[in-house]
């Protein structure tokens, strides 16, 4: 679906996880004919900065093929400069239309960055880079009181989406003039449903 609307690109993307979770998988473009398609360039009509949970596998979650989204996946969904240049590519090169930083329920890199600020228990070796980038959200969520899990996961998600606006000029200047927007998603791993908790530059509601 490529050089869709940015919110017809949410709904493409919350119809295919309905279909998932009810088990009414289309399994779109994922034949012969559409490798060889896609064989000269891509056009995905979304990507997706999620998390590197093995359980967090966009293709399968969003019922969508090969060549429809494009996927960055980072533990904890964290942001650093290659990330950033690769979602920037993927809006301003590949034409994405919609940027979806999914996070889920029982996030490692989360838990491990709560553990660090609430009990000081630091992480080993380049994992410790990881937590750093996500304590501020643990901050934040301390700040505003919150100490359900849930609560501190979705913060977490929409720091993410609003980081993305305020680091990449590229990005906010997209979403501002409507081409592209930015959401947030949290996945529920045992029920298999994407939940929006972020929106800029597209309605709310989904």
């Amino acid at each position: 679906m490529p050089r869709t609307s940015p919110s017809a690109a949410l709904d493409a993307l919350l119809a295919g996880n309905r279909r998932f979770v009810t088990g009414s998988q289309e399994h779109p473009n994922q034949d012969a004919a559409r490798r060889a398609e896609l064989a000269p360039g891509q056009e995905p009509f979304a990507v997706i900065l999620g998390c590197s949970d093995s359980r967090l596998a966009a293709e399968i979650i969003f019922d969508q093929g090969l060549g429809d989204l494009f996927v960055v996946r980072t533990a904890g969904h964290v942001l650093g400069s290659e990330v950033l240049g690769s979602v920037e590519y993927a809006t301003s090169v590949l034409g994405c239309r919609l940027v979806v930083v999914l996070g889920h329920d029982s996030c490692g890199a989360v838990a491990a960055a709560r553990a660090a600020v609430e009990d000081g228990l630091s992480a080993p070796g380049f994992v410790r880079d990881v937590v750093e980038r996500v304590t501020p959200s643990i901050l934040a969520a301390r700040a505003a009181g919150l100490t359900d899990d849930s609560d501190i996961i979705d913060g977490h998600i929409r720091h993410t989406a609003d980081l993305l606006m305020d680091r990449s000029r590229v990005l906010s200047e997209q979403v501002e003039t409507g081409e592209v927007a930015i959401v947030g998603l949290a996945y529920q791993l045992a029920e298999g449903s994407a939940r929006l908790v972020a929106a800029h530059g597209v309605d709310a509601t989904g």
